[in-house]
């Protein structure tokens, strides 16, 4: 990925949305050419001359210190995630992003998936920076079975989010679910701009999706470590869980995600449902396309 387009488009549509009043400046009466602050409010937030923000925005990070960092995310007023996407692409720009040791696996380790096959009171399932899926317990493949019927291997959450249309279903929020997807591969794309599978996913997903497009394009970044999830399954209704996302220390790239059902939603029941299906012969494949939940 072209990183001084990267640095400039995020720099960009920062700026943009901050409003004078956010950061303490105040409204000289004067029409604003551009949304948001000024390149000069910018420079004077941060501390360095118009001429060297002028340098970073147009995407030259190679050189700037920790400090202007620092002082450029404040006056940005960027949150954790958009600093450190803002960290990832001053790497790239330097040639110190730190770069995965060959080609990434299409399954876990059979140590990894025992660990997963001992989870048994929720979905649980590892994936990789650009969500591809490389092992599951029993809950998550029956969860996400539409997704692991995908032709294309290792099955991928972003894919089966843009690109089946059961997923408009399966995620009742399905715009929000759209959001942090795209805002995920974002992030990873700032930590691993040298990830060729990335780059031809993303790549994949503009061709074939306007509603990915107009969510790259708008250069939003996440951090995905912990929340609360409502799914829409086809066999056995509704989901609601919280999850936690692990990173695997041993595994480099790779998160373990795990699901809990939400207390008094009925989910747990449901679960024990789902778990039922999963082992009858008939849940293989997973549900028809258009088939909904039983009642």
């Amino acid at each position: 990925m072209d990183n001084k387009a990267e640095v400039r488009d995020f720099l960009t549509s920062r700026r943009g949305r901050v409003r004078p009043a956010d950061v303490g400046l105040p409204d000289d009466g004067t029409a604003r050419r551009v949304s948001g602050l000024r390149r000069v409010e910018v420079a004077l937030l941060a501390g360095v001359s118009i001429e060297y923000y002028t340098r970073l925005e147009r995407g030259n990070l190679s050189g700037a210190s920790d400090s202007v960092l620092e002082a450029v995310a404040r006056a940005l007023l960027l949150d954790e995630a958009e600093r450190e996407h803002l960290f990832d692409l001053a790497r790239a720009a330097h040639g110190t992003s730190r770069r995965r040791r060959g080609p990434q696996p299409a399954t876990v380790r059979p140590e990894v998936q025992a660990t997963l096959d001992a989870i048994t009171g929720g979905p649980a399932f590892v994936r990789n920076g650009r969500m591809d899926v490389l092992g599951a317990n029993l809950l998550a493949r029956a969860m996400y079975a539409e997704m692991f019927e995908d032709a294309e291997q290792p099955p991928n959450l972003a894919r089966f989010a843009f690109l089946d249309e059961r997923a408009r279903r399966f995620y009742p929020d399905w715009n929000r679910a759209a959001n942090d997807t795209v805002a995920i591969l974002r992030t990873e794309a700032g930590r691993d701009p040298f990830d060729k599978g990335l780059t031809s996913l993303v790549g994949t997903l503009s061709t074939r999706s306007a509603e990915f497009r107009t969510r790259w394009a708008a250069h939003d970044v996440k951090q995905h470590y912990a929340g609360k999830k409502h799914f829409h399954h086809a066999v056995v209704g509704d989901l609601y869980l919280t999850y936690q996302a692990l990173d695997l220390f041993a595994e480099q790239g790779l998160s373990m995600l795990v699901y809990t059902p939400q207390p008094d939603t009925g989910t747990e029941e449901a679960l024990g449902l789902l778990a039922s299906w999963a082992s009858t012969p008939a849940a293989a494949p997973a549900a028809p396309r258009g088939t909904t939940a039983p009642r």
